[in-house]
């Protein structure tokens, strides 16, 4: 098998600060094209940087078995969050330290596609079809990442049977975790209008943070469920209060706040925009929704047994099946195929010293190597 932790370094050491474009997805494309993959790069958004239309790459890798063979697709995103400071070693420099590697992007989520790409180097040509969806704008406002991707390959006419996402999922010991599905999204702006005003004469003017309060209050006591068998409770959050008054002695003209539902299959985004609108319109606001993403699950079945397998068979795991946490681009991708996200513990991604075991870096590489091979001798009812 191909050295995983030496692939992981060669893309950490490449910077990709989402939204990523160039070194990295060279070095991908150079990994990729000596296992037979035919690799098509192309850049989306046009607009200036630090924008949501700053240019964003997406590679599309595609090795095509024999004629009628099954098809595995492997998601990911090689864009990383911005480092920050105080980390004890250059963050774009891989640094092994005993049995870590660290580096940005060690675990969310360059190791995974390292170990993406040793695995389909075991697996032959004639086994099936395998390819690669990778974006450069999974951290960012990603849309002109994997959306973009699914264009491109409804374009072209190719339709992947199964799609395995590398999303650090493990939560306290590799393979511990499974995802078969996500909650979705949604972040609601409300705005009130006033009329300014001096405090000592209110007749004179209208002010308009009664109302905020009122909606925010009416809003936060809001009991949306209790859960599903797959997915928790939905929940409303209050994420940000904005006035932008600096006088004690003036009725401001306008108060504005943020919330962010995270919700479960019982909703949909637009079911729960329109209650929100109502509330802030009955108290005298407004409420503008922008939804990222609709739930999602993948019924248990054949390819969530498929990758335990494969995971206890590495681990002695059985993993857990869940639908926690945030938001990825499986929720994009489970318009194309049926998708599980399975990959690095994710103890430290987002963080300082982002680092990863070298050993679970080798052991996911099997993994995906096992899970290639059993998806790609599936028959088509068993999809």
């Amino acid at each position: 098998m191909l050295d995983v932790a030496d692939l992981a370094k060669r893309l950490i050491a490449a910077p990709s600060v989402t939204p990523a474009t160039g070194a990295v997805f060279d070095e991908l494309e150079a990994m990729l094209t000596p296992l037979g993959f035919a690799v098509h790069r192309f850049v989306r958004g046009d607009g200036p940087e630090g924008s949501d239309e700053a240019p964003v790459e997406n590679l599309f890798a595609l090795r095509a078995g024999p004629e009628g063979s099954r098809h595995i697709a492997f998601a990911g995103h090689l864009d990383v969050v911005p480092p920050g400071e105080g980390w004890a070693s250059d963050p774009f420099v891989p640094v092994e330290r005993g049995e870590l590697l660290h580096g940005r992007g060690a675990v969310d989520m360059k190791g995974a596609i390292a170990a993406m790409v040793a695995a389909v180097a075991e697996v032959p040509p004639e086994a099936g079809t395998i390819s690669f969806i990778i974006t450069g704008d999974e951290e960012g406002p990603a849309l002109h990442g994997t959306r973009a991707l699914i264009d491109y390959m409804q374009a072209e006419g190719i339709q992947p049977d199964l799609c395995l996402v590398g999303e650090p999922t493990s939560v306290n010991r590799l393979g511990d975790m499974v995802k078969i599905g996500r909650r979705g999204s949604v972040n609601i702006f409300i705005d009130v209008d006033g009329t300014q005003g001096h405090v000592a004469y209110p007749h004179l003017a209208d002010n308009p943070l009664p109302k905020l309060v009122a909606i925010l209050a009416e809003l936060d006591s809001l009991t949306l469920d209790t859960g599903t068998k797959w997915f928790q409770p939905s929940n409303l959050e209050i994420t940000d209060i904005n006035v932008g008054n600096r006088a004690h002695n003036v009725i401001p003209a306008a108060g504005a706040a943020r919330i962010s539902i995270r919700f479960n299959d019982l909703h949909t985004g637009h079911s729960l925009s329109e209650r929100v609108m109502a509330i802030a319109e009955k108290h005298g606001g407004k409420a503008r929704p922008v939804i990222s993403g609709e739930p999602f699950l993948t019924e248990p079945g054949t390819f969530s047994t498929l990758v335990s397998t494969a995971v206890e068979a590495e681990t002695g795991i059985a993993p857990e099946l869940s639908t926690t946490g945030g938001t990825s681009d499986a929720r994009f991708l489970r318009s194309v195929c049926p998708v599980i996200e399975f990959g690095l513990c994710n103890a430290t991604m987002h963080k300082r010293d982002e680092a990863v075991a070298i050993p679970d870096l080798a052991a996911l590489a099997r993994i995906y190597t096992r899970i290639a091979h059993a998806a790609l001798t599936l028959t088509e009812t068993e999809i």
